[in-house]
């Protein structure tokens, strides 16, 4: 039985959530699918579009969508809907998670990788999360959770772009990008994204997505790695009322930031799998995501690595092509992460 992707959907309270989800639900795409919330109430999925609520607190839809709400965890939710399915009780093709607005999605990405049932069962496809333009820069300033949402993310769905000016989305498109240069972000109007641009990402597939966002790779992603300063007027956490931030992208040291690691040498396997063992120990919590493309000694192929706080994993990508340059590239986002222990660090693992 092929596994049922799963996409995760998150963002800080009033990032337009409620809206995307109710877009995806109702178009005709033709696709089953099923919808976990954290909190079940009436600021979520509108009741205008549910049919009928059942002992289980799972909902059918009119379009044939089903919702269930979070009783228990969400491992439990996710069995009971998997044995459904098996039974034949429930029919649905896809899984999306909508956090509550506080959320850090670090614990619900690893229930896929920690828990064998869910495993056989289930495939985390991405992470989505929405920005609201308006109010980013004093949620980003001011909440851990909003910077853990944008370092997580697979894609970043601006809302709220048209409430802004040009100059203050360009800032925080800036500041999204340093935070998180493997995301590919862009502005959405009310939730308008084509399924496409939602559904399959293969965020976590280690073997499909080779190409972790091209641009991070671009000798520009280094201009993102200094540690900017708080202009002398910033007063953080959140700023003075009045610019809000939009437009000061340069006075945020945000704690979740992004770095990049290149090397045309080889990486010694024993070496980095004791280096990479070693940080995890130590840093896991605060490691949000980290993924590379990596030249190993001894193999012919890329080997293809990534992980979410404490759990990585890599798997044999293809051979490297003739006269193709072997080099290893990396990308960790985390918080407060001591880049100079991760790059000095990692330069000693290779052969």
């Amino acid at each position: 039985m092929s596994l049922i992707p799963v996409t995760i959907l998150t963002g800080f309270l009033g990032s337009g959530k409620t809206t995307l989800l109710k877009r995806v639900l109702t178009e005709a795409h033709g696709q089953k699918i099923a919808v976990i919330e954290n909190e079940f109430g009436e600021e979520n999925i509108d009741n205008d579009i549910l049919v009928n609520d059942t002992t289980e607190n799972i909902v059918q839809m009119n379009n044939g969508c089903i919702c269930c709400s979070i009783r228990e965890d969400l491992r439990a939710t996710l069995q009971l809907l998997g044995e459904k399915k098996r039974k034949g009780l429930l029919d649905f093709e896809r899984v999306v998670i909508e956090t509550t607005g506080l959320a850090d999605p670090g614990p619900v990405a690893q229930t896929f990788f920690m828990d064998e049932e869910i495993a056989e069962q289930f495939l985390l496809d991405s992470v989505l999360t929405l920005v609201d333009a308006k109010h980013a820069a004093a949620q980003l300033n001011d909440r851990q959770e909003a910077r853990r949402q944008v370092g997580f993310a697979d894609q970043i769905f601006i809302s709220k772009a048209d409430l802004v000016s040009q100059d203050e989305l360009q800032a925080l498109m800036h500041r999204l990008k340093h935070m998180n240069p493997r995301a590919p972000q862009r502005p959405v109007h009310f939730g308008e994204v084509a399924i496409s641009e939602v559904f399959d990402l293969r965020g976590f597939n280690l073997n499909t997505k080779l190409d972790i966002d091209p641009d991070f790779l671009k000798d520009d992603a280094q201009g993102h790695d200094h540690d900017h300063v708080h202009g002398e007027h910033c007063d953080h956490p959140s700023h003075a009322s009045g610019h809000e931030g939009h437009g000061h992208h340069h006075h945020h040291d945000d704690d979740v930031k992004s770095f990049v690691f290149r090397a045309e040498r080889a990486f010694n396997p024993a070496k980095l799998e004791d280096f990479l063992g070693a940080v995890v120990n130590i840093y896991g919590p605060r490691m949000l995501r980290y993924k590379g493309v990596l030249n190993m000694q001894g193999t012919e192929r890329k080997v293809i690595f990534q992980g979410v706080h404490q759990l990585m994993g890599s798997d044999l990508g293809p051979a490297w092509a003739a006269g193709e340059a072997r080099s290893s590239k990396m990308v960790f986002i985390g918080i407060d992460l001591p880049k100079d222990i991760f790059l000095q660090g990692l330069e000693q693992c290779l052969v």
